[in-house]
């Protein structure tokens, strides 16, 4: 064999082992982030892997002459220059919020459990009967600032008569933010009956959506909370506890997921420290406060390409080529991992089931017909809360079922405005608690 193929040969097999050798320091590197939850923003971690990294190159090299002796530091250089960028934040360390919305006027509110909000008011329209008990929306995150879209649901509710009254939870938009503990599903609900209370205008009807009706389902299952609710709309709910939220099975009809074209414009998770971050989270190899990031740089890092096909989900198969924007970049909000701490929260919870059979507050229930979410999430509420008055089948229309594609959005203000007023149904009551094995069977 000749000499000079003799010699690549050799220095192939280096390069491997260099190659393989920084690949296990970046490895360890990980690791060691998750060991030590990433506290000191990843330097102890860092400093930890650079100290192992250069002990066995000092081990490897103490035999060999100058200049060779450095030889075995060069991919402990190279390692240690990668996984510094994971150290170094890339945005803002105090929270950013979004800039003011030009439709409506941003009011913050001081409620008594200590959390300050962002409220949104948009009154019934001068002409048309009115709506004489105010309407409170939560939205669906959790932890997520309202959207653009419902928005402009919400300004459609008012032209149609009601006075309608929208906040942002703690931590998302332009929410003041809690200590990471102090975010969980009991705080949620505890902050509704503030709100109410804030409002100051006797009982409330609430419309909760995605998460925001699991706030609303606890709350009516706990006595105190109901007592100054009016009427409950739980629109495609999130699981309502901890046994719920183990339930797995069929979900809506087939969604745009997978379908849908990627979402473009840029992603945190493009950058090393917050795809380390938000993976491991997302993992629960890092907790939602890690000493990674700070909530504030996590929520002003987190972008809604980051969602990825999340968003896709909400929307049905035929919608794939059309998923409205839902927000604009600069307005929209997401906290991680706040997110993340209150669905842990839900999860470890209790069943709420017999609490929620002592309900007497009217209810209404809508599902959509390509929904993302299990199906018994819902059909759980049905089966335990006998205030549920109705169950509307939102056909055509995904997760998000206000979505101002069609007809959609008047299908639902029509449908919400038909029970707050105790007026006939514009759909089916569909499905009744004696149609739930039945309508389970035909998702599956």
């Amino acid at each position: 064999m000749p000499t000079s193929v003799i010699r690549l040969a050799r220095v192939a097999g280096r390069l491997s082992l260099a190659l393989a050798a920084v690949v296990a320091l970046v490895v360890a590197f990980v690791g060691m982030i998750a060991l030590t939850d990433g506290a000191g923003s990843g330097l102890a971690a860092w400093s930890a892997t650079a100290a192992v990294g250069a002990a066995l190159a000092m081990r490897r090299g103490r035999r060999r002459g100058w200049p060779a002796r450095l030889v075995p530091f060069l991919p402990v250089v190279v390692a240690a220059a990668l996984t510094a960028t994971v150290c170094v934040p890339t945005v803002p360390t105090t929270r950013q919020h979004p800039p003011a919305l030009p439709f409506v006027a941003t009011q913050h509110w001081s409620l008594a459990t200590g959390s300050r909000v962002a409220v949104y008011h948009y009154p019934p329209a001068d002409r048309g009967p009115r709506h004489p008990v105010p309407l409170v929306y939560l939205n669906g995150g959790p932890v997520r600032g309202i959207s653009v879209l419902d928005h402009r649901f919400l300004q459609l509710l008012a032209r149609q008569g009601h006075d309608v009254y929208a906040y942002e939870p703690a931590g998302a938009g332009r929410s003041d933010l809690l200590p990471m503990d102090q975010y969980t599903i009991s705080r949620s609900v505890r902050d509704l009956a503030a709100f109410v209370d804030r409002l100051g205008k006797g009982k409330a009807d609430v419309l909760g959506f995605s998460s925001g009706g699991v706030v609303l389902t606890r709350a009516l299952a706990d006595p105190g909370v109901a007592a100054r609710l009016h009427r409950a709309i739980i629109a495609d709910p999130g699981p309502m506890d901890g046994p719920t939220a183990h339930i797995s099975g069929p979900k809506g009809r087939k969604s745009a997921r997978g379908l849908a074209p990627a979402m473009t414009g840029p992603r945190s998770t493009h950058v090393p420290r917050y795809a380390v971050a938000f993976g491991l989270m997302r993992l629960g190899l890092l907790t939602p406060d890690t000493g990674l990031i700070g909530q504030a740089e996590g929520d002003n890092a987190f972008t809604a390409s980051d969602l990825g096909s999340d968003t896709a989900s909400a929307y049905c198969a035929r919608d794939a080529h059309r998923i409205p924007t839902e927000d604009t970049a600069r307005t929209f909000s997401f906290s991680p991992a706040a997110s993340l701490r209150v669905q842990q929260t839900i999860k470890d919870s209790p069943s709420i089931a017999r609490r929620l059979g002592q309900s007497r507050i009217p209810a209404m229930l809508m599902i959509a017909e390509c929904s993302s979410q299990v199906r018994r999430w819902a059909t759980e509420i049905l089966a335990h809360d006998p205030a549920v008055r109705r169950t509307q089948y939102m056909r055509g229309v995904g997760h998000h079922m206000w979505n101002g594609l069609d007809e959609n959005n008047d299908r639902a203000a029509a449908v919400v405005t038909a029970f707050l007023r105790d007026e006939p149904a514009p759909l089916p009551n569909h499905p009744t608690r004696d149609e739930i094995p039945a309508f389970l069977r035909d998702h599956k």
